[in-house]
């Protein structure tokens, strides 16, 4: 087989999966103690995924409208558990996919993330990875005792900080600090474990940790970055990047802009994986997927209403309060300046209809989305859509979401994974153990 040329992911939560009566397949009894995300963990395996991404949120939002009554009634922000307590159990039922939890950097101290991270990778044999994130909403911040989150750019620069502090607490044991030797009846060799000593603006940490080195010595880590402050942090410090730009020509810029900032910050480019996010339509027939596609984008007011509140709730702009059909008024956040400036252009497309005139919140709202390209039709269409992406803008791969359930994760792995392969763009099996050095294997 020719080398692979295409990474998979899949980003999701520790939530509940579809439950509507109109779904079929529903596994919503089932969610809460881990079992279907461990069998889903198994298909991606099973597929070659490289890794499972379990994005996290500390709040129930009230946001939209003032109240909590959409966000639960909706199972939009919550129900939702804590992604690192599952980690464990996904370790345990796989033994190559890369497993990668959220964990903020505004709310861990460094020191008890750097130790739960060294701890999970020791449980999963070298396969955890670690998101990043600074957070995005006050409410949240005001679970631990904050009014509200620090301005947006300050907090990049405390997430710089806490990534040095962690990074110094996992460098205080050196790799071969463990000798058990019987002879000297010495466990650890005293001499090879070291303080950190970090001392920053916003972070102190003495150290050393008391967990032993961890098998990959450092988690690989996953950001987000969007905005410009977001790119350039993670340009240095991350291995795997999220990326929602929309269209090949977006697409291809961020790429670019990311690979540069790395080779200043003195990175090697290549090994940054770069995944997009999609959400592949796939049918029995090209047809029968874009038929499906249509309904899915149909503005109804579910639909409507969804996004308004998940907009609502990353910005901390209620738009319950405009004027649905008239175009919105002019909005800033201290959240997701990404994904407001996404939601405002149009998701893409365009923020003006075809005679002109702005569009609407409602018409925002119906075609808001967080997928680069659109990908429609067959198992075999969407793989040659994909290379065609590929192509494009040059690498690295695609990070799957959409609707939460085993009917839509199976049509991946067992349909559409098959069709990557026959084409020869993603691996028939891992070369590897450890998550790192199957992400740098191509």
């Amino acid at each position: 087989m020719s080398t692979p040329r295409m990474h998979l992911g899949w980003f999701t939560s520790f939530r509940p999966p579809v439950w509507s009566s109109h779904w079929t397949g529903s596994d919503s009894d089932s969610w809460a103690d881990g079992r279907f995300h461990v069998e889903m963990a198994q298909a991606l395996e099973r597929a070659g995924f490289d890794y499972l991404m379990l994005e996290d949120s500390s709040m129930v939002s009230d946001i939209y409208g003032g109240t909590t009554e959409f966000d639960l009634a909706k199972a939009q922000y919550a129900p939702k558990h804590d992604p690192v307590a599952l980690v464990p159990m996904l370790a345990a039922a796989t033994s190559r996919l890369g497993i990668v939890t959220t964990m903020s950097t505004s709310f861990y101290p460094p020191y008890l993330l750097a130790r739960v991270v060294s701890t999970l990778d020791h449980m999963s044999h070298g396969r955890v990875g670690w998101n990043v994130v600074t957070s995005s909403e006050d409410r949240a911040a005001q679970n631990f005792g904050m009014d509200a989150l620090p301005p947006h750019d300050e907090r990049y620069e405390r997430a710089e900080e806490f990534v040095e502090a962690v990074d110094a607490l996992w460098k205080s044991w050196e790799p071969d600090a463990l000798v058990m030797d019987k002879a000297s009846n010495t466990y650890v060799d005293h001499t090879k474990v070291h303080d950190a000593n970090y001392v920053g603006k916003f972070h102190r940490t003495r150290g050393p940790l008391n967990t032993l080195p961890m098998p990959q010595g450092r988690p690989v880590i996953c950001q987000a970055g969007g905005s410009p402050r977001g790119r350039a942090f993670a340009a240095r410090n991350a291995d795997t990047i999220i990326c929602q730009a929309q269209g090949l020509e977006a697409m291809k810029a961020y790429r670019e802009d990311v690979r540069a900032m790395a080779s200043d910050a003195g990175r090697d480019p290549d090994s940054i994986k770069i995944l997009y996010i999609v959400s592949p339509v796939l049918g029995e027939t090209d047809s029968e997927a874009r038929e499906l596609d249509a309904r899915s984008r149909e503005a109804t007011d579910g639909r409507v209403h969804a996004a308004l509140a998940h907009i609502s709730a990353v910005t901390g702009n209620d738009l319950s309060t405009m004027d649905i059909d008239a175009p919105p008024p002019d909005l800033t956040t201290n959240g997701h300046r990404t994904t407001l400036a996404d939601f405002l252009a149009g998701s893409g497309s365009s923020k003006f209809n075809e005679d002109g005139t702005p569009k609407t919140l409602r018409q925002l709202a119906a075609t808001w989305s967080i997928t680069s390209v659109p990908l429609v039709g067959t198992p075999d269409t969407v793989a040659e859509q994909m290379e065609d992406v590929i192509d494009a803008v040059g690498g690295d791969g695609f990070l799957m979401t959409g609707r939460l359930g085993r009917r839509y994760y199976t049509e991946v792995t067992d349909g559409l994974v098959p069709a990557l392969r026959r084409r020869g763009l993603v691996r028939d099996k891992y070369a590897h153990r450890q998550f790192r050095d199957n992400l740098l294997d191509f």
